[in-house]
């Protein structure tokens, strides 16, 4: 089978490993992780480093190809952004849980994963380095632009237009037809049935402006500020 590295030893890279596995399409070699030591192991499989490593890597092992298992849609950006520099032309995997439904004449750009039990709908499209998480759910005619992500329980009706890098949290429900648009937040638990606009946080039922957010803000529990929220790009 062909080798392949998975970047991102957190439990979200557990969960990656497991569909990689499950498929039986790739061998995984093991993890880079720019936090953890190298050495250890996670989920059975050995820390070889930071992604500094990977070069070095590929002409020892002749590694077919890479997937970023980070969660935070900004900061997997900034990853394959970086994986790029250090290897031009890298190839970015994307992996599909056996227990994922794909409806017909769907369309997954590279570096997608999608977890088990996810429905992708007929005629929707996912972009590159997106995620749909366990039990997720994307109506028929969805698109998804690149590196945005929906999370586990979420149900998303026909339609939907959801922006790069935006998210919608654990559990939301979306009606059909709504745009959601780049960089926006939708809180967990949620209702969506307006359309939301760009660089926003969105919460309730129905969901209701929060707040505004910069590119890069932190929305995952134990997210880290980036550079960018240093930087006010918004006054209210």
């Amino acid at each position: 089978m062909k080798k392949v590295l998975i970047v991102g030893a957190s439990g979200h890279g557990g969960v990656v490993l497991d569909c990689i596995l499950k498929n039986r399409e790739y061998s995984v070699l093991g993890f880079l992780d720019s936090f953890k030591e190298k050495g250890l192991k996670h989920n059975g499989h050995q820390i070889l480093g930071c992604e500094k490593e990977l070069p070095n890597l590929i002409k020892a092992h002749n590694i077919y190809g890479v997937v970023v298992a980070i969660g935070n849609n900004w900061i997997r950006k900034n990853m394959v952004n970086k994986l790029m520099k250090l290897v031009p032309g890298i190839k970015f995997i994307s992996v599909i849980h056996p227990n994922a439904v794909i409806g017909k004449r769907v369309k997954i750009g590279m570096g997608v994963v999608i977890m088990p039990g996810a429905i992708v709908s007929s005629n929707s499209t996912i972009g590159d380095f997106c995620i749909l998480n366990t039990n997720s759910s994307l109506g028929h005619e969805g698109f998804m632009e690149d590196y945005s992500s929906i999370s586990s329980g979420v149900c998303a009706g026909s339609n939907l237009k959801l922006g790069k890098f935006s998210a919608i949290s654990l559990g939301a429900n979306v009606i059909d037809n709504i745009t959601i648009g780049h960089n926006s937040i939708v809180g967990a638990g949620s209702l969506v049935m307006d359309n939301v606009i760009r660089n926003t946080v969105v919460y309730g039922t129905p969901a209701r402006f929060v707040r505004l957010r910069n590119p890069g803000d932190p929305y995952l529990y134990g997210d880290k500020p980036s550079k960018n929220s240093d930087r006010l790009i918004f006054k209210k």
